[in-house]
């Protein structure tokens, strides 16, 4: 059975989305933050395995790795960018049944990885796919919400969202 891997440039994505831009401006650690439960939400609903990489000079210090709501987070190196350890990731983790897709919108500072066979997903087009996953979501809700045989209690659509993050086991 085939993997699939979404590579996240996260500087580069958050640089790209109007949302995460803004956010940006008042809270850098803020829209970090944002950018990696967004991506927990596509993973959820894609079912990929999700890695988003941070470069260090932004934040200065030593390699980190973390999971923050079962997304792979990784912060470089020092003097190590996030194109550089993105290379790295693919040549790590490809192999006949995995597939690489990497969302940037460097398309130039990535052709090492798509030579490789990684496939690109612009920070535009993944945008996107996340007012799908979005829409999806909601409709799940609304399904749970009309039938829920077993409660008479209303739910306010905030309460059946966070059982719905529950369910995905977020």
């Amino acid at each position: 059975m085939k993997k699939d891997v979404l590579l996240v440039d996260g500087y580069n994505v958050i640089g790209a989305w109007p949302e995460l831009q803004a956010l940006k401006k008042e809270d850098f650690a803020q829209a970090r933050d944002r950018l990696i439960e967004r991506m927990a939400e596509y993973q959820a609903h894609k079912g990929w395995r999700v890695i988003v990489v941070f470069d260090a000079h932004l934040v200065p210090g030593i390699e980190k790795r973390k999971k923050q709501y079962r997304v792979d987070v990784v912060f470089t190196r020092e003097n190590e960018t996030a194109d550089e350890r993105i290379e790295k990731l693919v040549s790590e983790l490809s192999n006949r049944l995995t597939q690489i897709h990497v969302a940037t919108s460097d398309l130039v500072e990535q052709w090492v990885v798509f030579a490789q066979g990684a496939l690109r997903l612009s920070a535009r087009e993944l945008e996107l796919e996340m007012k799908e996953v979005d829409r999806m979501i909601a409709l799940r809700v609304r399904k749970i919400q009309e039938n829920r045989p077993f409660s008479k209690i209303p739910l306010t659509d905030e309460v059946a969202a966070v059982f719905e993050k529950l369910r995905r086991g977020q």
